[in-house]
């Protein structure tokens, strides 16, 4: 009896577990996929064909079937690195049609979709990148990826200049090099062939003064006063060169006097530095006449591990480079000049010199200036190794100003724009407002800096292009025969750049703040009718989630030219300066819903 109860025990205990069995297949099978393929990783594109397919490229895929989904079996836990919720199920894929156009694979939790983030990040131009804080990661998403810089305070026509104290303009792929002779960039912004433009020198100078105002005062030392026992400070190499203490009656002190036969480039008296890693070089030079070509060369060590010589010669071209040896000309210099040069700045713009519009490129870097080496004939003092040196290089560009303004009070631009199909092609010789604008910027801020005259002078001058039409060789536009604009390009038909005209205006305020008051008349005449125009017309180039960068749209009847991040927070930071002296409630709230737009904020809809 007690095994026929055994038997009958064993046979059931078969069944239930038959029976768990089929069961548990049978969930499994419905909660897993059939295929399965490793997650994939962070950086991985996830569609179909291993790329977005391009709308434009795909005219037939309208009609075309759906692409095949092989099953990604991850849950939760592969995904995010969350532990599953309570009633929470695995992520699955999911075919998500884009427009009716093509597909994309996205993944699919209970009734929530999820589309990856490296498509919306160009279908919506926002961005986006994980973080990590304290050994957890963030997903920071921006709707815009331009920066708006708060004010420091109310502005100032002897102030810093908007936020220009983060502008690097000698960086720029687009800047050839730093004059030699000039001091001042010279561009390649619109062709190959380098030339003087007046925006990029203003924008150096504004910069450069915006970041004295900035910066903690700089490690400055100096090398070489021309004083005491200077052969002991130099190495003179045998008796093909010479250097001795003078007393120059120029200037009435101490100054080195060298004078050498012709030498190999790199050998000359020779000044030891110590292996300095300050890369700011300044020194006041005279070459003699009589001397065929002068150096002054600088000796770097490199991350490139090994040695690239730095020459500043006599001659006044621009930049060549020989291998390890770059060579700026600095003119003949014949009377008392101060020379100052970023050393860093000139060895990049030597390594990666080239023949297109843009510098390639380099990482280089200096570990250490190891001498000065001397070759020509000259006097040198004041041999200065620093940080920073923002003055100086702020006045080169004052002083180019000065010297390059023409009868009619102007800077032209000597190389041709073509802004759009449409427009006429501007040719060599051109006005620029903006350019005019900055110029007086930069003007008014040397002249209450040195009370010198000339300064002044010319930023009134450079009122005059404001009152001459376009098409007849000025600045000057006039909207729907009513609204007056100052062009940044004076195309036929009219542009109206916006951000080129707000520099104009602010321009303008620096003058009439800046002169006396009958000088600065004219200044505040155009800056008031410029103000009245941009009220009146500012809605224009509101999109009601942007800002479009001018009025082709409605010059020509074309798309509009949507300003990207870049330029929409240009527009704010110009419109929050000139709140910062006029705070109309149009300006006001025009500020306040522009901002909103970099936040992913829209106009109402109807």
């Amino acid at each position: 009896m007690r095994l026929i109860n055994s038997r009958t025990n064993f046979k059931a205990l078969w069944l239930v577990t038959f029976i768990f069995c089929g069961l548990s297949v049978t969930f499994w099978s419905r909660q897993c996929p059939e295929e399965t393929r490793p997650p994939l990783s962070h950086n991985e594109r996830d569609y179909y064909d291993n790329d977005k397919p391009n709308p434009e490229d795909l005219p037939n895929a309208i009609n075309s079937p759906p692409h095949h989904l092989s099953i990604l079996n991850a849950d939760s836990d592969q995904l995010n690195g969350n532990a599953l919720a309570p009633g929470r199920h695995k992520y699955q894929p999911i075919e998500c049609l884009i427009n009716e156009e093509y597909s994309i694979e996205c993944r699919r939790e209970n009734d929530e979709v999820y589309i990856p983030f490296n498509f919306l990040e160009k279908y919506f131009e926002v961005n986006g990148h994980i973080a990590e804080y304290d050994g957890y990661d963030r997903f920071e998403w921006q709707h815009s990826y331009s920066k708006i810089y708060q004010p420091r305070g109310p502005y100032s026509p002897t102030g810093i200049f908007m936020s220009f104290e983060n502008y690097n303009v000698e960086i720029r792929d687009r800047v050839k090099a730093i004059s030699g002779v000039e001091g001042v960039p010279v561009s390649t912004q619109w062709g190959p062939d380098p030339y003087f433009y007046p925006i990029q020198i203003a924008q150096f100078g504004l910069s450069h003064y915006s970041k004295n105002l900035t910066e903690k005062e700089p490690r400055t030392t100096v090398y070489e006063r021309g004083e005491g026992q200077v052969a002991s400070r130099w190495e003179v190499p045998g008796k093909q060169s010479q250097v001795e203490s003078v007393t120059d009656k120029g200037c009435g002190c101490k100054v080195v006097q060298f004078n050498t036969e012709t030498l190999p480039a790199g050998f000359g008296p020779t000044l030891m530095l110590g292996a300095t890693t300050d890369l700011i070089l300044s020194f006041n030079i005279k070459f003699s006449p009589s001397s065929s070509i002068s150096n002054v060369s600088v000796v770097v060590d490199t991350s490139y591990k090994k040695q690239y010589i730095i020459h500043y010669t006599s001659s006044k071209e621009l930049i060549t480079a020989k291998g390890t040896n770059i060579y700026y000309g600095i003119g003949p210099r014949t009377d008392w000049s101060l020379i100052t040069r970023d050393l860093l700045c000139d060895l990049r713009k030597g390594v990666g010199l080239s023949n297109t519009k843009s510098v390639k490129k380099t990482k280089i870097t200096i570990k250490r200036v190891s001498k000065i080496v001397l070759q020509g004939k000259g006097r040198i003092s004041n041999i200065t190794m620093s940080t920073s040196s923002h003055i100086p290089q702020f006045f080169d560009a004052a002083n180019w100003f000065v010297r390059n303004q023409d009868d009619k009070g102007g800077w032209p631009i000597m190389v041709i724009r073509k802004l759009v199909d449409g427009m006429q092609e501007l040719p060599p010789g051109w006005y620029s407002a903006m350019a005019q604008g900055q110029a007086m910027s930069t003007l008014t801020r040397a002249y209450t800096r040195t009370r010198d005259r000339r300064y002044l002078d010319a930023a009134v001058k450079a009122t005059q292009p404001f009152r001459v039409l376009s098409e007849k060789g000025g600045v000057l536009a006039v909207f729907v025969n009513k609204y007056k604009w100052y062009e940044e390009y004076p195309t036929t038909p009219s542009s109206f750049v916006l951000n080129g005209f707000i520099y104009s205006l602010i321009g303008l305020y620096d003058l009439k703040e800046t002169a006396p008051a009958e000088e600065g008349k004219e200044a505040a005449e155009l800056f008031e009718e410029g103000m009245r125009s941009l009220k009146a017309m500012m809605p224009l180039y509101d999109t009601g989630s942007g800002t479009v960068y001018d009025l082709r749209h409605f010059m020509l009847g074309i798309a509009p030219n949507i300003a990207r991040w870049d330029y929409h927070t240009t527009h704010v930071n110009l419109l929050q300066l000139l709140v910062s002296f006029d705070p109309d409630p149009l300006l006001t709230g025009t500020l306040k819903r522009w901002i909103g737009y970099t936040k992913g904020r829209r106009a109402k809809h109807n």
